[in-house]
């Protein structure tokens, strides 16, 4: 665990089973173990703190729901709560839930809903606001990042203090999964008005320009004095890569996202910046709609996938800041991974071979594609094209606008450059990303086969079962999807040394997005 976590202490997934299983404890008594983490460092409180972030667009919203990229989730982290929170050594605690347990099966859980918890506008959190909040997020009209997650749960009610949600199948990670940033509480569920930017978060809003600024300033009201030093707290949506990394180092900005790899080494040198790399979960990848012409063909889909060259992108383009991917969204990072899986290699001839047999007429084969879908991604995408075409692949590049790349591009041009920060556990990446009615099946990616094998490892308590049928479902992926994932990335930030406390989070970059609420002025 870091110096400074603002949330109870947490075991790591791991010693929290293995000690609950030795106890025989449940959920609730294993919870009672966690105790309050103790502050190496008073934090100092004051002052202006400023985020300079790519991932903004002029048709972003505040909705918690329809957040898809970088800003609308660091605005999220400011101004919202969530029931659980990942810590930093990949453990789960306790945020708006207080505590929570589950039947014998592990299909209904029970969460007691903190008590004294105020909304931005002054009306108290009730397990109301929860159990509607969660029922919004399962809506098909709310088109939420979280429905795939949703989709698991039968019913949600409210039980006095408590809030009981019972599954269609039993899921032991469900706590993990509440602690998606989509799904921070809303008063009323946010029925009325989602994209108002009221929550219980350490800051409230106070400006929403989308694609340009956000502006947020500390609520005095909130529930947890361990975060939220700042005074005010303001995202400024700086896209272009030069002009991120030169605000940082002009003072205008504490802190940035996604510091090119290419330049993040001669950047750290820079006077007053300091550059973290963490190693995590996220990947930068391809998608191919496979329900799409000429993607729904499979051996077309695996010529491209033996095509692409997945060393020479972690060198050329991490600059080493990263590491292989295998045509699947997990890795090493994400408990029960299988690292007996066979890594699938760059081969023109076998590239050749798929794409003879797919019959293809030899019209160009669209990549669309914006450095907005990550670092380097144009790069990516011309040496993707080379090798391609070493194959006889005819593969065109479209660039397309930054403004809008996550609104027309992605998740509706069936083939482009896109990236994931990865998700806590696999059911959640599975679920969000894969499953069949998952709204950010980016994809279009539907077997029922995976589907039933999303359930059966849900239900299944038996960790070494469940890795088994992990394993299944990301063969099935590898041989039938349409992911490229040719590279995990690291998340590599970058912030001024006038910042402190900060911690390195494998969730996400900015560590997982609370950098505002959980740093403080040196």
């Amino acid at each position: 665990m870091s110096k400074f976590d603002p949330q109870p202490q947490a075991l790591s997934r791991r010693e929290f089973m293995a000690k609950a299983a030795a106890l025989g404890l449940t959920a609730t008594a294993a919870n009672i173990i966690w105790v309050e983490a103790g502050l190496a460092e008073t934090p100092k409180k004051g002052g202006h703190f400023v985020l300079g972030l790519t991932g903004g667009e002029s048709t972003n919203s505040l909705d918690p729901a329809l957040s898809a990229s970088h800003v609308t989730a660091k605005a999220l982290r400011a101004y919202g709560n969530t029931l659980t929170v990942v810590t930093t050594d990949g453990g789960i605690a306790p945020s708006l839930a207080e505590s929570w347990e589950a039947n014998e099966d592990g299909k209904v859980w029970t969460f007691l809903i903190r008590k004294g918890v105020e909304f931005h506008n002054g009306k108290t959190l009730t397990p109301e606001d929860v159990q509607q909040t969660l029922a919004r997020h399962s809506n098909e009209d709310s088109q939420s990042g979280a429905l795939g997650i949703m989709r698991g749960i039968e019913d949600v009610r409210v039980d006095g203090d408590y809030v009981v949600i019972t599954l269609t199948t039993p899921n032991a990670d469900l706590p993990y999964l509440m602690s998606d940033y989509h799904l921070v509480m809303q008063p009323g569920g946010g029925i009325d008005n989602p994209g108002e930017g009221v929550s219980t978060g350490a800051y409230k809003v106070t400006a929403d320009e989308p694609g340009v600024r956000y502006a947020f300033e500390k609520f005095a009201n909130h529930w947890d004095e361990r975060v939220g030093h700042y005074d005010s707290h303001e995202i400024l949506v700086l896209n272009d890569d030069t002009a991120r990394s030169a605000a940082l180092q002009a003072g205008q900005v504490h802190a940035i996202n996604v510091v090119p790899p290419r330049t993040a080494k001669l950047f750290g040198r820079a006077p007053g910046v300091t550059i973290n790399a963490t190693s995590g979960r996220g990947h930068y990848i391809f998608v191919m709609h496979t329900d799409t012409a000429p993607f729904d063909n499979k051996d077309l889909r695996l010529a491209l996938k033996y095509a692409i060259n997945r060393e020479e992108l972690v060198d050329k383009v991490l600059r080493g800041f990263g590491s292989v991917g295998n045509d699947i969204p997990i890795n090493e990072a994400y408990p029960l991974f299988d690292a007996s899986m066979e890594q699938r290699q760059f081969d023109l001839a076998k590239a050749a071979e798929h794409y003879k047999a797919s019959g293809h007429d030899g019209t160009p084969i669209v990549l669309h594609v914006s450095d907005a879908a990550f670092a380097g991604a144009l790069d990516a995408a011309q040496l993707f094209q080379l090798s391609a075409q070493a194959a006889g692949i005819p593969l065109e590049i479209q660039r397309e606008p930054a403004d809008g790349y996550w609104s027309e591009v992605w998740n509706n041009k069936p083939f482009c450059a896109s990236y994931w920060g990865g998700r806590p556990v696999q059911d959640q990446m599975w679920s969000v990303g894969y499953l069949s009615t998952a709204d950010w099946n980016d994809t279009n990616f539907k077997n029922e086969e995976f589907d039933a094998l999303v359930l059966k490892a849900r239900a299944e308590l038996d960790t070494a079962k469940r890795k088994d049928i992990y394993a299944q479902m990301a063969r099935i992926v590898w041989e039938e999807g349409g992911l490229i994932n040719p590279m995990f990335n690291q998340f590599i930030d970058g912030y001024s040394d006038k910042v402190t406390g900060w911690s390195a989070h494998a969730n996400g970059d900015l560590m997982d997005g609370y950098v505002a609420s959980r740093t403080w002025f040196a």
